[in-house]
């Protein structure tokens, strides 16, 4: 599986442009700051998962002035040719395509085109609040197991849903706001459920995966700890019947798997309060070459892999080890600074101002 060819229209601050990566090698992408350069990469991602990896609306990625932005990539799949295409709207209802039939969930996708991205915003899945951390467990689900992607759709949702229903409550627990929430509760116990399952045992998977990469890029072995905390004990049906009356009152859903945390430690010690920045910026690389080398080896071969202006902020021995690391596979990397020698350019692409792309080399060093 490798993408093959990118149009984006009107995405982000990007007018124009036409990507065709190198299938199997590194294609680099340079540019000053504010070029697109991340948007390119942005663009490919939300073509696999529905959404922006820097967590920005979908009507926020539409291009100043425009109505719609359109994205479309040609992928291919065991030598099928497959098409995606989507249309994101400022206005109205924004679509995708899955060769020309309506995709509804970003399950559909895993077939097509599967990605995984690093970025310097990774360090955030270590020093954030849980939403990056859940971000980075449900990132890696749908990647690596499409029914709990499915599951988190369905949670998704049925917040909204419920949510929704408790804002509108005005703090009564009438029989029909009551009856109306065992509806929705009885959803989210297993959906959510499902979800916190799928959490659980991608975390003990990943555990060992990534205490190895942490070494390698730390020069040391440190014990790393991952540990997934729910925000309930019990059955979460039980527990929703317990926070009923709490949730009424406050407008919002209390407990659930969107309250969870994953606790990072380091030798012991708690990861986002008592490492180092280059510790903590270890540690956040660590997980996400686990997470691209678990979908390598569920999958059978690499995702797509995006790094967005990785190199920038890593010294030279974090750089070399980070490359070490990767499976050989369709990689693209953006960089508005030399990349580091170890990377070897299959295709070098300059963007300028309104997305407007020139190939300026190949096979080579970039």
């Amino acid at each position: 599986m490798h993408l093959v060819s990118l149009v984006i229209s009107d995405f982000r601050n990007i007018v124009e442009a036409t990507i065709e990566p190198d299938p199997e090698g590194t294609t680099v992408i340079t540019g000053l700051n504010g070029a697109g350069k991340t948007s390119v990469l942005e663009a490919i991602g939300y073509l696999s998962t529905l959404q922006s990896f820097r967590g920005t609306p979908r009507e926020a990625m539409v291009g100043r002035g425009a109505d719609h932005a359109i994205l479309r990539a040609e992928t291919l799949v065991g030598g099928r040719s497959v098409t995606i295409e989507a249309e994101l709207s400022t206005t109205g209802r924004s679509r995708t395509m899955l060769n020309r039939q309506s995709v509804r969930r970003r399950a559909e996708l895993h077939e097509a085109i599967r990605t995984t991205v690093f970025s310097p915003e990774d360090i955030g899945v270590v020093r954030a609040g849980p939403t990056e951390r859940r971000r980075f467990l449900d990132e890696t689900l749908a990647v690596v197991d499409p029914k709990a992607a499915h599951a988190t759709d369905e949670v998704d949702k049925i917040l909204r849903q419920r949510s929704a229903l408790l804002r509108s409550t005005g703090r009564r627990l009438t029989p029909e706001v009551a009856a109306t929430l065992d509806v929705w509760d009885t959803r989210l116990d297993t959906s959510g459920t499902a979800l916190v399952e799928a959490r659980e045992a991608l975390v003990q998977e990943l555990v060992p995966i990534a205490a190895a990469h942490y070494a390698r890029l730390a020069g040391q072995d440190t014990p790393v700890g991952l540990d997934y905390r729910r925000s309930w004990s019990g059955r979460l049906i039980d527990a929703l019947a317990g926070s009923r009356r709490t949730d009424v009152d406050r407008g919002v859903s209390s407990i659930g798997p969107h309250r969870d945390d994953l606790d990072l430690s380091l030798d012991g010690l708690p990861g986002r309060t008592h490492s180092s920045q280059g510790e903590q910026r270890s540690l956040a690389l660590a997980l996400r070459l686990a997470a691209h080398q678990l979908a390598t080896e569920r999958l059978g071969s690499p995702p797509v892999l995006l790094l967005d202006d990785v190199f920038s902020e890593l010294d030279p021995f974090r750089a070399k080890a980070l490359l070490a690391g990767l499976p050989p596979g369709q990689a693209l990397l953006t960089t508005a600074l030399p990349a580091p020698p170890e990377v070897s350019a299959a295709k070098i692409y300059q963007l300028e101002a309104g997305g407007h792309v020139a190939t300026t080399g190949t096979r080579g060093p970039a």
